[in-house]
């Protein structure tokens, strides 16, 4: 066997990112996080960063916009992988301009962990989200010699799931459930954890490198309608269904607040516009990571469900 690469996680205290981390240290690669002075000193990250710890994690000091110790943290690695969240998605190209000036790195992952980007058929503001991570893709192809696999995930099982999507809810809808369009797209759902287990298990894969990494297990590859009847199965109960055409959706994402804005318009995308899975994976682009990893057990939106019964 050869050895396994070390790898570096940026943005590992993150919502997808301590997953990443988890996934790293478990499978027995050296795993290392950048961690900010003010992170490791944050009560509200002390078990998370405990955890790191106590699962042989190495903590290095440094910051996305202090290039020193970018380049230094990078060059004790050879696999970079970025989870950063929304707000610094455009500060990526810090992190390409340390890769470049460390020279070592064997492969790039960039913050995607959502739809392929370059394949979405999205209104504003998920429009330039999207455009933001494309950017960065743009950036990376350009260098010539950074090797890349960008993950597309598609949607959080642990974000969508427990909720079926509905604002404000803590627990699936027992009464009545809002779908967005007619129902009928299929999605794709995939739980964090093996967002974690299928993204380090291509960090030393050929077959992953320069290509998009799709995650589209087939049990998790469903409509809006075809969760809502696993559910009503399950309790019992027929749920009253109020569907927002495409057209009042879009007035709806005019209208809201900016948060709410965002996930409404990731919404039109996912539900209405099917961009999980509305295109073929060409062998040219892609691969698909339940294809590549059939010994992954992955965990199921059914099996997801069961838990809130």
């Amino acid at each position: 066997m050869a050895e396994k690469s070390k790898i570096l996680i940026i943005g590992g205290t993150g919502y997808i990112g301590k997953f990443i981390v988890e996934a790293s240290a478990k499978s027995g690669h050296p795993t290392f996080a950048l961690v900010r002075e003010g992170t490791v000193s944050d009560p509200a990250k002390a078990n998370l960063i405990e955890g790191f710890k106590n699962s042989g994690v190495t903590l290095l000091h440094g910051d996305l916009y202090d290039h020193e110790s970018l380049v230094t943290a990078i060059k004790q690695v050879d696999v970079v992988i970025s989870t950063v969240g929304h707000g610094q998605l455009a500060d990526q190209t810090k992190i390409i301009a340390a890769i470049k000036e460390a020279g070592n790195v064997k492969r790039f992952f960039p913050s995607e962990f959502g739809n392929d980007m370059d394949r979405v058929h999205a209104v504003e503001p998920a429009k330039s989200f999207f455009a933001t991570k494309a950017t960065i893709r743009r950036a990376v192809e350009a260098e010539g010699n950074i090797p890349y696999t960008y993950v597309s995930s598609n949607c959080f099982s642990g974000y969508f799931v427990p909720t079926l999507g509905q604002a404000g809810a803590t627990s699936p809808p027992r009464d009545k459930v809002v779908l967005l369009g007619d129902g009928s797209p299929k999605a794709i759902f995939v739980k964090e954890e093996d967002i974690g287990t299928y993204t380090i298990n291509a960090v030393d894969d050929p077959r992953t490198l320069n290509k998009i990494l799709y995650l589209r297990p087939p049990a998790n590859t469903l409509s809006f309608n075809d969760i809502v009847s696993l559910w009503e199965k399950k309790i019992g109960k027929t749920l009253e269904k109020i569907y927002v055409p495409e057209e009042q959706l879009l007035k709806n994402i005019q209208e809201a607040p900016i948060p709410v804005k965002l996930n409404l318009s990731i919404g039109h995308s996912v539900f209405v516009k099917g961009d999980h899975t509305n295109f073929e994976i060409e062998p040219s682009f892609g691969v698909e990571a339940s294809q590549l990893y059939p010994d992954v057990k992955y965990t199921t939106v059914d099996e997801i469900l069961d838990h809130f019964v």
